[in-house]
């Protein structure tokens, strides 16, 4: 067996012993041997193989993956810009957390600053976005480095994991490759592992236990952000959940336009907040005593208000009875007023879509939801039914990959998945549609297109006041006028067309008699978003 060959399948191998089942491969020259390789590792039933031509959506294909399953994914592609491509995918892992690995095969380093083909300065190209940045060195003939590579290999899956530090997230693992890059005929023996399919090294996770004192006689607010883990000392306490947010059991769900109207003295932050003004306004009043919940080296506190941060809440005291019902009564009728609103709004919105989606929601569900209006809407909209999982790209709230994460993320899931994205995060990612015929297709996903044609958040923003309107259409509304229908036909893949009255009736029969994915585009009106949100707003302050 050829270094190179040894070397990849040595790799992948470890890398099956340390829990990885599925990999995400972009084709290449340099990257052969671990393609090979990891070819070989699906045939024996190692490892599910999903083959992608496009690193950007392989990033986040891989991310989908990891949301869906907990364990690292590893990305495999060839050297150059091929390695830059993940870029964005690294920077959401990292502060989304998701253990990601970039194995990057490279040219041997002697190639570098020669002028050779297909050749850059990539190993550390990531910067401090990664957890880690591991070069494997260049495998040579009669040298036993198995165990070097074996070690290496548990290293970066300990660090994507986050181990030894609560901190999981991206890993760049780079392996310089040299000639020969595929295989010898007679095949060869893979370099050894430890006895019974063991890892080479085992690392048991470490756990971060701070606990925080706080009174809650005095009126608490709970803000689960986006990456909010399990908190079952908070169950009872009213709380402002985001979508992506671990359900808090027993709680009074606190609406968003109803944290306005409340006048809180503390807030318990678990997660980190991403969505909402009011939540921002709350956490940076200085009258508001703030404490954070959360694992890893970082804390949020975008305000600098923060009191304290630890692990956990040793709560005392009991809340008061009155504070609870006006939360209570003030989300009962923050959500009654927007009922009424989207009853009475003359065309369908994003947000009636959003509602629709809850309403046809089932437990056992997965919703993966675009990190624009989407995920805004369902967290009006909600709360989301318990037992029904939600993801989002939050860790940098980009558009970027969103179909490709929630191809990953339904792979992973197996039941029925529902994927709620606008028209410009949709088109943004169309080659996430791209499914070769041998690859693992989801097996119930339906991914709907609320397409108002353009940006429709920018409405809602200060860009969209009416004093900018001539302006406004052209650099931020940016209608396009794809033909989403003559788009899905391009890549095989089924679409339907409902009203958004008939959505929960097209949700009901699933996707898989479609061949597991298919898209569902509902037309929608963003001009009078902004007058439809300003109006639920005001009903609820009256």
């Amino acid at each position: 067996m050829n270094p190179s060959t040894a070397q990849a399948s040595a790799v992948v191998d470890e890398l099956a012993r340390g829990g990885v089942r599925d990999v995400v491969l972009c084709p290449g020259s340099r990257n052969a041997p671990l393609a090979f390789a990891l070819h070989a590792a699906e045939t024996a039933g190692r490892i599910r193989l999903h083959v992608r031509i496009d690193e950007r959506t392989a990033g986040f294909l891989a991310i989908g993956l990891s949301l869906g399953s907990g364990r690292p994914v590893p990305v495999v592609m060839t050297s150059g810009t091929a390695v830059a491509n993940l870029t964005p995918a690294v920077f959401e892992a990292n502060y989304a957390r998701v253990p990601m690995i970039v194995l990057s095969a490279n040219r041997p380093y002697e190639m570098l600053g020669t002028g050779a083909n297909q050749t850059v300065e990539q190993l550390g190209m990531f910067n401090e976005q990664v957890r880690a940045c591991i070069s494997l060195g260049i495998a040579e003939e009669d040298r036993d480095q198995n165990s070097q590579w074996r070690s290496a290999v548990c290293r970066v899956l300990a660090a994507a994991r986050g181990d030894r530090t609560g901190n999981a997230g991206p890993v760049q693992f780079d392996l310089p490759l040299r000639e020969p890059l595929v295989p010898e005929i007679d095949g060869g023996t893979v370099p050894p592992g430890r006895p019974d399919g063991a890892p080479w090294t085992s690392t048991p996770r470490a756990h971060l236990d701070v606990p925080l004192p706080i009174d809650v006689s005095l009126d608490t607010i709970v803000v689960a952000g986006h990456g909010s883990g399990e908190h079952p000392e908070l169950e009872g306490l009213p709380t402002v959940t985001e979508p992506t947010a671990r359900h808090v059991p027993g709680g009074i769900a606190v609406h968003p336009y109803a944290l306005g109207e409340l006048h809180p003295q503390q807030a318990i932050i678990t997660g980190r907040p991403t969505l909402h003004r009011s939540v921002s306004r709350l956490l940076a009043d200085p009258r508001v005593a703030v404490h954070a919940l959360t694992t890893g080296p970082r804390w949020p506190d975008v305000s600098g208000n923060l009191t304290a941060a630890g692990t956990r809440a040793a709560l005392s005291g009991t809340p008061r009875h009155a504070f609870l019902q006006q939360c209570l009564d003030l989300s009962e009728r923050a959500r009654i007023a927007m009922r009424r609103e989207l009853a009475n709004h003359p065309k369908a919105t994003g947000l009636h879509v959003a509602d629709a989606i809850i309403a046809a929601a089932r437990p056992g569900d997965l919703l993966v939801l675009g990190a624009s209006n989407p995920v805004r809407d369902v967290a009006l909209a909600g709360p989301v039914p318990e037992q029904v999982r939600v993801v989002s790209n939050r860790g940098v709230a980009g558009i970027d990959g969103t179909v490709s994460t929630a191809m990953g993320a339904a792979l992973a899931h197996g039941g029925r998945a529902i994927a709620l994205l606008g028209d410009l995060t949709f088109l943004h990612d169309s080659s996430g549609l791209l499914l070769g015929p041998h690859e693992p297709r989801p097996e119930d996903l339906t991914i709907v297109v609320a397409n108002d044609d353009g940006g429709g958040i920018f409405e809602l923003l200060e860009q969209g006041d009416p004093v900018y309107a001539g302006a406004f259409e052209r650099i931020f509304g940016t209608p396009h006028g794809v033909n989403v229908k003559a788009l899905c036909e391009a890549y095989n893949i089924p679409y339907q067309q409902p009203e958004v009255d008939q959505l929960a009736a097209v949700l009901a029969e699933g996707a898989a008699e479609a061949g597991g994915v298919r898209i569902v585009e509902v037309r929608t009106d963003r001009s009078g978003l902004r007058e439809l949100h300003s109006a639920i707003r005001a009903t609820v302050a009256r």
